[in-house]
């Protein structure tokens, strides 16, 4: 069933609408790993002059989305932590990897961390998430 998922989960990336806004893309994905990239744009900055700490959530989420269903589909968010650690400016290529570390049948649990072109860690955040049953949708 995951190939199916992972099937799924290329398809649906070619389609988001957030994601074509964001210049989101789909880099790797298979059983319970994703990475998705973006560069960052100046139309993304905050106040400060750096990445908005709300557009490396949604990096971040995206990836772990993605890792999530690739084991099930449909899972969906319960929980969802971050820390930012450095900031990321215009030009950076950032990259989000999630890696499923508990897969169960009713909960499942990751750790994603958000790097720059450099490799420097920009964001580590943690998620757990809900596999339902198609009907519950």
């Amino acid at each position: 069933m995951s190939r199916e998922n992972i099937e799924r989960m290329r398809e649906a990336s070619c389609s988001e609408p957030a994601w074509q806004t964001l210049g989101i893309e789909l880099r790797e994905i298979s059983d319970g790993f994703s990475k998705v990239s973006f560069k960052v744009r100046p139309e993304f900055l905050n106040f400060v002059g750096t990445l908005h700490g709300g557009i490396i959530v949604t990096l971040a989420d995206s990836a772990f989305g993605y890792a999530l269903n690739s084991l099930h589909f449909p899972t969906i968010a319960s929980q969802f932590n971050i820390h930012f650690l450095n900031p990321a400016v215009v030009g950076d290529e950032l990259a989000a990897e999630c890696r499923v570390i508990k897969a169960g049948k009713r909960t499942m649990m990751a750790e994603i961390s958000v790097q720059n072109q450099d490799g420097k860690l920009i964001a580590k955040a943690t998620g757990t998430g809900i596999p339902l049953d198609r009907e519950q949708l």
